[in-house]
């Protein structure tokens, strides 16, 4: 039988890589580990990779088991599914994966400047009603900049149209460098090992017959991000733990 909610928590609370600070974005209260990553937690200076709304975190073990010269933290909010991956990396006695539960939308203050060097944004909620809700708008851009080094490297996997269609115009109304793209991942010929992790999810869309996307950019600083003023058609599907999208025809 599986662990209810409550036996979850109290296993997350007792792990020694996870960091539990689901405060609200009014609250300014600092976190010591800020800055010290590497210093305090993992014991090396080896380069750090987030990954932001990591569900259940397979993607971030997945990484650290394939990369053990780079440090991986999961993020999400909901430490229920953040449990199978934070479980998983601390019975394997991973040293270069840890968990922080809290929201993404105060992540800039997890981390110091330059402190990080990549972002997975992996199958994200679309967010299609609120720009500054989207993982790839410049509200959160702005927010990776204060701690993704300069010319840092963001990777977008998703089975959202609009997602990657959004974070295709942002691209280019920034003139972001962009390495990779692709609107299809596994008829691509570009699949490798790193790209090949599944999640949970990810394998319930392939089965519906869902195309994956992915888009690899780099992040350099200094230029004003702007909003893509565009309209994007909105994904008509009903997809997993998200709300009903038929019916929606664009938006800004």
């Amino acid at each position: 039988m599986g662990k209810n909610k409550l036996q979850k928590f109290a296993d997350m609370a007792s792990y020694p890589h996870v960091f539990e600070y689901p405060y609200s974005v009014a609250d300014n209260v600092p976190f010591k580990m800020k800055g010290k990553w590497n210093k305090d937690f993992f014991k090396n200076d080896n380069p750090i990779v987030l990954e932001l709304g990591c569900g259940r975190g397979e993607y971030t073990v997945g990484l650290g088991k394939m990369f053990p010269d780079k440090n991986f933290i999961a993020v999400d909010i909901k430490g229920a599914r953040m449990w199978s991956g934070a479980t998983d990396s601390l019975e394997a006695g991973m040293k270069n994966v840890a968990f922080l539960r809290t929201n993404i939308e105060i992540i800039d203050r997890f981390f110091a400047e330059n402190e990080v060097s990549e972002i997975w944004l992996t199958f994200s909620d679309p967010q299609m009603k609120k720009a500054t809700k989207r993982l790839t708008s410049t509200y959160f851009m702005e927010r990776y900049r204060r701690f993704l080094k300069s010319d840092g490297i963001i990777h977008v996997k998703t089975d959202s149209n609009f997602m990657f269609t959004y974070t295709k115009y942002m691209t280019e109304e920034n003139q972001l460098p962009v390495e990779f793209i692709t609107e299809d991942l596994y008829n691509s010929g570009w699949v490798d090992n790193i790209l090949g992790i599944k999640t949970y999810y990810e394998q319930q869309w392939l089965d519906r017959g869902l195309n994956i996307k992915y888009i690899k950019f780099l992040l350099p600083q200094g230029m004003e991000l702007k909003e893509p003023d565009v309209e994007i058609e909105l994904d008509p599907y009903r997809s997993y733990n998200r709300s009903k999208r038929s019916g929606l025809k664009t938006a800004k």
